[in-house]
């Protein structure tokens, strides 16, 4: 039996998020009290294609096409983001203090990311081998193309 969804109460102080399909403009804070961490991991994943504001248990998530790829966590602290399980892995041994787990998603593809721990580099790194496997195939080979052409030097 799946267990229900929370919704956040109404008067819990957020700001309203856009409705399902719209999106908020890239150089606009999803909300004045989302964690400035957040709103770095934010901004990087908005530099790739496809990637709209939206929400997740009652949180602030990204989205490629409508398709999870990451939430804040409660905590205000801790990105969950989608992963592979492989890649989860490698993350997990390389760097335990920044990456981590809990059992609620041992059985899923996601990893845990202490935000005040990771590199902006790093951030954008993990972000973007993310959104390749969240991301439509055509729309992960469009952006190959324009970084890879010579034009985009």
């Amino acid at each position: 039996m799946a267990a229900k969804r929370k919704k956040a109460p109404a008067s819990s102080g957020r700001k309203a998020t856009p409705a399902k399909g719209q999106k908020s403009p890239v150089g606009a804070p999803a909300s004045r009290d989302v964690p400035a961490a957040y709103e770095i991991a934010r901004r990087i994943a908005h530099e790739l294609p496809g990637v709209e504001d939206g929400t997740s248990y009652g949180t602030p998530a990204l989205k490629v096409r409508g398709a999870f790829l990451a939430r804040l966590r409660e905590d205000g602290e801790t990105l969950a983001l989608k992963t592979t399980f492989l890649q989860r892995d490698l993350l997990l041994r390389a760097e335990p203090a920044t990456f981590f787990v809990t059992d609620h998603y041992l059985s899923y593809p996601i990893v845990l990311v202490r935000l005040g721990r990771i590199r902006p580099g790093q951030l954008r790194e993990i972000l973007e081998h993310s959104w390749r496997h969240v991301a439509p195939k055509r729309l992960v080979t469009t952006f190959d193309r324009s970084v890879t052409s010579p034009a985009a030097r």
